[in-house]
């Protein structure tokens, strides 16, 4: 989403901007910018090549035949999900690029980039990638930009030996590309301490979103579910319905601050992409609302599209999306205040920088287990706060978190990787 919505800003600025797809079609609620492009490392291929030897020696009509984009698609919507636990194999791998078992894909990916407009740099949207990186720059004759975007948690939970040597391998290809990005100042201190490298030789380019379509704070609470909410608070959750992004945790603050009766009525809104993984994890929930008799004042809104997470956003009064674990960014606290919806979010990870670069919300205490439904109770009381909150947030994210902003700030990482102006260096300490 963070690429397809930088390609779109940068086309619209008139640079010339190619989004090319690795495993499987994008899932998106905007414009795809990727069309017409082919899919390289395509998911079914990158696997076979992983498991059979005698697979990587197939006929290239075969390998393209399993790469179309009808196949994919509809394998994708069918697939239970990845388990990090069982990608060990398979990430050390993609890690090792043209040492590992998917370098024909490689191949084709360079042979295919050769047919089209020379790049002035080219840009990994994840360290995931890094394997890729020394050939392409060997062979294009470009600089290469990597952007960090929350490995850590995907890294830690694959299964020993692999998570180690993944690591280790992803800190020797670090010093392969010419420069280093992350979403945020938390997130590259935490990258640049794994992976001993110097934190002040990674660029901090903040990500952006598509605000066409968002109205302001005045305008916002538009109805929206099974009935009209303009008076009626309502806490809203949008991400994916799972427990790594606190899910649970916000059902059962909901429940603690019903319990209360100090805040009627109360509604709850949950939205967010939602997986055939993720439906028992979601089922459960159900039914702890329902034993609390409260499942009525709780609605859940799947896989939203761009119009319909906008209005859903616009519905709420207070966003909180509880994440177990430190975000490298957490985009959807932006889209919460690009609709005026102040957050309420733990403090760690980057939450504490967006909450405070924003003015947009609240930072509770992830350790107290009474923290978010406290916090959530205490804004839900203000409405004046509330609204404050919401209008300085939206203020800050129109000026700073916008697309083209986000944009903006690209360009000039890749001015700077172009030029070398700031080379991946290991920390002195190290």
């Amino acid at each position: 989403m963070r690429d397809n919505a930088l390609v779109s800003a940068l086309k619209k600025m008139g640079h010339n901007a190619l989004l090319i797809p690795l495993y499987l079609p994008l899932t998106l609620d905007e414009e795809d910018q990727s069309a017409g492009t082919p899919i390289f490392f395509s998911g079914i291929n990158v696997f076979l090549d992983q498991k059979s030897s005698l697979f990587r020696s197939a006929p290239e009509w075969f390998h393209r035949l399993l790469a179309s984009r009808g196949l994919l698609r509809w394998i994708g919507t069918r697939a239970a999900g990845t388990r990090p636990e069982h990608l060990g194999d398979l990430t050390l791998s993609m890690l090792r690029g043209d040492e590992g078992n998917q370098a024909r894909e490689l191949t084709e990916l360079i042979a295919w980039l050769k047919t089209q407009p020379k790049p002035d740099v080219v840009c990994l949207g994840t360290a995931l990638l890094m394997g890729i990186a020394r050939r392409l720059r060997s062979e294009l004759g470009v600089p290469i930009l990597c952007m960090f975007q929350g490995e850590d948690v995907f890294l830690d939970t694959l299964s020993q030996p692999y998570r180690d040597q993944c690591w280790n391998e992803l800190a020797v290809r670090a010093k392969e590309v010419d420069m280093l990005a992350s979403p945020s100042r938390y997130f590259a201190d935490l990258m640049a301490k794994r992976l001993s490298l110097d934190p002040q030789s990674i660029a901090v380019v903040s990500n952006g979103i598509n605000l066409e379509g968002f109205t302001a704070n005045s305008e916002r609470r538009s109805p929206v579910g099974r009935e009209a909410d303009v008076e009626r608070p309502v806490i809203g959750y949008l991400a994916r319905m799972c427990a790594a992004k606190g899910l649970d945790l916000l059902v059962d603050a909901y429940i603690e601050i019903r319990k209360q009766r100090k805040i009627e009525p109360l509604k709850l809104k949950v939205g967010g992409s939602c997986s055939s993984t993720d439906e028992r994890f979601v089922d459960g929930l159900r039914a702890r609302l329902r034993n609390q008799g409260l499942l009525d004042e709780v609605e859940f809104w799947p896989n939203l599209d761009h119009a319909g997470k906008i209005a859903f956003l616009q519905s709420l009064s207070v966003f909180s999306v509880p994440a177990r674990v430190g975000e490298a960014f957490g985009l959807y606290v932006i889209e919460a205040l690009g609709a005026g919806v102040p957050v309420v979010q733990p403090r760690h990870g980057a939450f504490t920088e967006l909450v405070e670069a924003t003015g947009g919300g609240l930072l509770y205490d992830p350790e107290n287990p009474h923290a978010l439904a406290e916090t959530l109770q205490e804004l839900l009381r203000q409405p004046e706060r509330q609204r404050a909150l919401g209008a300085a947030g939206r203020e800050v994210v129109a000026k700073n978190f916008t697309a083209p902003a986000m944009a903006t700030r690209m360009l000039d990482a890749f001015e700077r990787a172009a030029k070398g102006a700031l080379r991946v260096r290991t920390n002195p300490g190290s």
